[in-house]
């Protein structure tokens, strides 16, 4: 008898079908440079990415910020490299 297998990095991705529309939300540190590091980011993984599509929030006293974003996901692969590199980011505390 095996042991139980536990869920997955990534298993939910595997539920949706491809392309899609995909919500990410990023918390970080405000500084001058997150929006432009992250946007950066979110440009090499979704080329074609729709800044209206994109909302930034402070927190209540201003020491984070949230910036959402809603692109069309075309693979799991492409949500699951900029989740990693969202992560990797010194600024970004949470990826949502």
């Amino acid at each position: 008898m095996s042991a139980p297998q536990g869920p997955t990095e990534g298993a939910p991705l595997a539920l949706l079908q491809f392309p899609t529309d995909y919500p990410i939300k990023v918390v970080g540190r405000t500084s001058d440079s997150l929006r432009a590091r992250i946007d950066a980011i979110f440009s090499a993984h979704v080329p074609d990415l729709d800044r209206s599509r994109t909302t930034a929030r402070l927190s209540g006293n201003g020491n984070f910020q949230s910036l959402s974003y809603t692109f069309r996901a075309i693979s799991a692969a492409q949500v699951t490299a900029l989740a990693i590199e969202l992560k990797a980011c010194p600024d970004v505390i949470m990826v949502i």
